[in-house]
């Protein structure tokens, strides 16, 4: 993924080419979107789990030969060397710090491993921090986020991505446990969210060139955050779609974020350093998505267990089972099969349903709180506009280490 951006950067030169490019690759990851649970789906109903990693490896073939055919080369002439401890250390980091997040709601928000996990993740990220100043051969040079256009844009998609994925990954289970479709019934239904941010994407750099970067990316999160919170009402019963309008909602908001956000972290990086921009932009990508999934999925679960807890002692269900169907709403789906009568089990599965959608609503609005934050940082520290070619040369003050980097701006 970091290599497809650097590449872009260095073919498209221009600035105004090179934001359409980035637009059209945005463009493309809203089509993954809609091949990926499909293929998933089809994958899914005539094999077995393993197929969609196999799947993967003529998509891999095909993608190095026509790799190796059209890529042009290109590189850093002042490559340095590879920075391990920088690597271990976030590894640690990272791994820590979504270690407890995980384990919170399981072993308790005060268990001695959570806690130390807490630690060790925070010691490290101070350590990275202090590491990657003092290094001569950075993993992540800290001073490009002296640069204000760099820093918010990759803040707005750090805080994009944790609330589309946190939300993402639990609507995927209401599609599925809530409304009863199959893996690749809910793929297909979600082909129009994929479809308009293929339209969208490739749109937002148009817009872009006529009101600046800013009024996009931020008109664009608080769309988002506007379908985050209208999803936040929806009951088990609510049609198919009702949601998907509102997903597609959302989808326009991604188009006109995404693509815009991601030009201005590589417009504001020296050519040469278009690897580094390209590698940070799918950093702060994963790294969002997997704080979202942790945390608002941690956040979902603890209410999801409190409140099938009560529905359980209800029905006169066992403790252990009541701990069972505690833990997902698949197993408490499972749970319901158990009791004795029909009606006893029609009415367990709707409120444990319920249950869940009433915690996924607390994620979901959760989910757009942070997006209205990400908006509040886009409007508040993205320039307008990006640089003039004149200017955006000047970026290269950032990569220097002999020159002062107050020259930042964006």
């Amino acid at each position: 993924m970091p290599s497809t951006l650097s590449i872009l950067t260095n073919v498209f030169r221009d600035p105004r080419e090179r934001g359409r490019a980035i637009a059209i690759w945005a463009g493309f990851s809203g089509l993954a979107v809609a091949l990926g649970p499909v293929t998933g789906g089809l994958l899914l109903e005539h094999f077995s789990w393993s197929a969609v990693f196999w799947v993967n490896i003529p998509v891999g073939v095909i993608a190095l030969g026509l790799g190796a055919w059209l890529v042009p080369t290109s590189g850093d002439p002042n490559q340095g060397r590879l920075d391990v401890v920088g690597a271990l250390a976030s590894i640690v980091a990272l791994g820590s710090l979504l270690f407890g997040i995980i384990e919170g709601p399981v072993r308790g928000w005060t268990d001695s491993v959570v806690l130390i996990a807490f630690a060790v993740g925070a010691v490290t990220v101070a350590f990275f921090v202090t590491w990657e100043l003092h290094v001569a051969d950075p993993m992540l040079d800290m001073r490009f986020f002296s640069n204000p256009r760099f820093s918010a844009a990759n803040g707005a998609i750090t805080m994009t991505f944790f609330a589309l994925f946190g939300s993402m990954f639990l609507m995927t289970q209401y599609w599925q446990l809530v409304h009863g479709y199959s893996p690749l019934g809910a793929g297909v239904r979600l082909l129009p969210y994929a479809g308009t941010m293929m339209i969208t994407a490739p749109l937002s750099a148009r817009i872009v060139e006529g009101v600046g970067t800013k009024r996009v990316i931020t008109t664009g999160l608080l769309t988002i955050a506007a379908a985050l919170f209208t999803l936040s009402f929806i009951e088990v019963e609510t049609p198919y779609p009702l949601v998907i309008t509102v997903f597609c909602v959302m989808a326009v908001g991604m188009g006109m974020t995404m693509a815009p956000a991601t030009e201005s972290v590589m417009g504001s990086l020296p050519r040469h350093k278009a690897g580094v921009g390209s590698a940070v932009n799918d950093t702060t990508r994963q790294v969002g998505g997997a704080l979202g999934v942790a945390i608002i999925g941690s956040v979902v679960t603890s209410l999801y267990a409190s409140r099938t807890g009560v529905i359980a002692r209800r029905f006169g269900v066992a403790d252990d089972e009541a701990a069972e169907a505690g833990d997902s709403l698949r197993n408490a789906l499972d749970v319901a099969a158990t009791l004795p009568t029909r009606a006893a089990r029609a009415l367990f599965e709707f409120d444990v349903k319920d249950a869940f959608v009433g915690s996924l609503s607390i994620g979901l609005r959760l989910s757009a709180t942070v997006i209205l934050v990400a908006a509040f940082v886009v409007w508040r520290f993205l320039p307008a506009r990006s640089r003039d070619a004149a200017a955006e040369a000047r970026a290269t003050v950032i990569a220097d280490p002999a020159v002062s980097v107050a020259a930042g701006g964006g």
